[in-house]
């Protein structure tokens, strides 16, 4: 080896020595970076961790905090509901309700321990209509959601006077027992103090008697409260409902649903009326109960012992909406310190008139309930009252089709008025055959000065004929109450409620065989067909019966356009959302009056009457006046001296 190789190699190993010491100092510099990062990192973390900890613990003590803050006031305003209200009231309203069910064959009701009140009524006989498929709801006479029954009175707490309104407590409820006369009862008792309390006793029947098991009976018993009550001379009642629809269309069931009441003493009732916006009335006598009254059910609070002030109101609701009106009552009832006891009742049921009827006060009083079911006043319900609801009834325990039925109703009343209706022919037909002396009297005193006298010639005329002016028309005053009794009737029977008869599917609303895509006013939306039969037949009479008159009676003649053509059309408009049983009976009663005309005019013959006439004429022809031509002719001198007297 030579000296430059010695050389070569002293070099590179003096580099590698020099590398070698210059990358120990850059390692060991990489290190210390590594671990100053990693110690500054691992602060961070711990920084992290603390600051967590730390907003932890704050937000537990915030919690604690507003929880300590909460706690103290509800305790804090509970102390002051029990220094204002005392500890049983205070509880009572702070306790949770429960709701619970009573039935028996034809209610169930619903119970509700918040204010210890009815909170439903179902009737188990009875379904609403359906306007697709059958009908399967059950009538439902209120809405849960909207009924309220309270007391209102005042409470002694030290020198205060604590207004009390139960429809803000929870009443305790006792267990549903049974009483030795088959009522289920139900007591729900409030605490107003430690000896005392406003008890709430109800009771529901079973007895399979209508005019029972629809009454509820509805005791309030003052516990001991006599030292509890502040002075005061009433107790406020508050009752309110919203009531569904129930019929089919909202106009004709809205007509008969109102509010109705009755003072002491009265067979009638009043009723606040019809509206489809709202009505209301302040009564400060005494009335002993008020109804909240549909078409063809009602819900009526009983007050024996009466209400000495109401205020009462109804609100309609909107056509499109399942509610029909909104019904309120405020009443009061007189308080003493000696009172203890309320002895109230409750009618919720149909308001059918056989059961209406039976329903009394427990001392065995009248209360006249029936009157919930519109007949008619005057004459018109005695007609329906004496005549045609025993008839039904009678009917109905034989036949079970209430067409048939309509059908038999229409004969007995034309049988009943047929000698009427045989007289007023036989007068019209004289009528008719003296017309030719009629005419020779017109012609013979044409002036008007000269009508006493035409007038007078015309009553001798009469006279001397045996013909009665008024015979034509005394079928038709007979036959009136009756018509608008019938009028009165079938809308309100409950009876022809859920009856089918030919493509009628309930008797007692309107049939529609025709919906139509719009609103016809004052028609309304769909095609009654027993209502334009009814209308076709009234055209086809009032012809008939013009035709038979107009030649006998020349006055008739003007009045053509308004007896044929105008009042069927009238008719057709009015009664297409009427009862399809009152169209139903309306037409069958139009074609046996015409099939009625065409058989006595078959039985009558004009040649013995025209000789019957000429017979009377010879007997009466130096006859007296009768007391009715005296007074005619009377009348017609003051007539014409009325119109001398005004020419002058």
């Amino acid at each position: 080896m030579d000296k430059k190789s010695f050389i070569g190699i002293g070099v590179v190993a003096l580099l590698f020595i020099v590398f070698a010491y210059f990358s120990s100092k850059d390692q060991q510099k990489q290190q210390q970076r590594q671990a100053i990062y990693d110690a500054y990192v691992d602060s961070l973390a711990r920084v992290s961790r603390a600051s967590e900890a730390a907003d932890s613990l704050a937000r537990t003590e915030a919690v604690w905090a507003d929880s300590l803050t909460a706690d103290s006031l509800a305790a804090a305003a509970r102390q002051r509901q029990v220094e204002t209200l005392g500890e049983s009231l205070a509880l009572a309203r702070e306790a949770r309700p429960e709701e619970f069910t009573v039935e028996n064959d034809l209610l169930s009701i619903r119970f509700s321990t918040l204010g210890g009140q009815v909170k439903g009524v179902t009737l188990k006989d009875y379904t609403k209509y359906a306007p697709r498929g059958e009908r399967t709801q059950l009538v439902e006479l209120m809405d849960p959601a909207t009924s309220r029954f309270g007391l209102s009175f005042y409470v002694k707490n030290g020198l205060r006077n604590v207004p009390v309104n139960t429809l803000d407590y929870v009443f305790e409820a006792d267990p549903v027992t049974t009483t030795a006369d088959g009522a289920k009862q139900v007591v729900m008792r409030l605490p107003v103090d430690e000896a005392s309390a406003l008890e709430y006793r109800y009771l529901i029947y079973d007895t399979k008697s209508p005019e029972r098991d629809y009454l509820m009976d509805f005791d309030v018993r003052m516990v001991n409260m006599a030292h509890a009550m502040a002075n005061q001379t009433q107790i406020l009642i508050d009752w309110t409902n919203d009531t569904y629809q129930n019929e089919r269309g909202f106009k004709n069931e809205n007509m008969y649903t109102t509010l109705a009441y009755r003072f002491p003493g009265e067979r009638s009732i009043e009723e606040l009326g019809m509206s489809d916006k709202s009505k209301s009335k302040e009564i400060s006598t005494q009335v002993n109960w008020v109804a909240f009254k549909q078409q063809f059910f009602s819900s009526v609070f009983i007050a024996p012992e009466h209400v000495t002030y109401a205020n009462l109101a109804f609100s309609t609701a909107a056509p499109e909406s399942e509610l029909l009106k909104n019904f309120s009552a405020q009443m009061a009832v007189p308080y003493t310190p000696q009172t203890d006891s309320y002895d109230f009742a409750f009618y919720f049921g149909p308001n059918k008139y056989s059961i209406l009827k039976k329903v009394e006060f427990p001392a065995g009083d009248e209360i006249h309930l029936e009157r919930l079911v519109p007949l008619g006043w005057g004459i018109f319900g005695w007609v329906n009252r004496w005549c045609v609801i025993p008839v039904f009834d009678f009917l109905r325990n034989y036949i079970s089709n209430f067409g048939i039925i309509i059908l038999i109703l229409v004969i007995l009343v034309k049988l009943v008025i047929f000698p009427l209706t045989y007289k007023s022919y036989v007068s019209m037909a004289k009528m008719r055959l003296i017309k030719p002396q009629v005419d020779e009297l017109n012609k013979k005193y044409p002036k008007q000065e000269d009508a006493m006298k035409r007038q007078q010639a015309t009553m001798e005329l009469y006279k001397k004929a045996g013909i009665n002016p008024m015979g034509g028309c005394i079928p038709m005053l007979i036959q009136l109450p009756i018509l608008i009794a019938m009028f009165r009737f079938f809308p309100a029977s409950i009876e022809l409620r859920e009856q089918p008869f030919l493509w009628a599917d309930d008797l007692s609303s309107y049939d529609s065989v025709l919906n139509l895509p719009f609103s016809i006013p004052f028609y309304g939306d769909h095609v009654s067909l027993f209502a334009l039969l009814m209308a076709l037949s009234l055209f086809g009479y009032s012809w008939f019966n013009y035709q038979q008159t107009a030649s006998s009676q020349p006055q008739m003649a003007g009045m053509k356009f308004m007896m044929v053509y105008l009042m069927p059309l009238m008719m057709l408009f009015w009664f297409n959302d009427y009862s399809s049983g009152l169209c139903y009976y309306y037409l069958l009663s139009n074609l046996f009056t015409i099939g009625q005309t065409l058989v006595i005019r078959r039985m009558v013959d004009d040649e013995k009457i025209h000789a019957i006439m000429q017979a009377n004429a010879a007997r009466k022809s130096n006859g007296k006046k009768s007391k009715f031509q005296q007074r005619y002719e009377e009348l017609l001198r003051q007539q014409e001296a009325q119109q001398r007297a005004k020419r002058k």
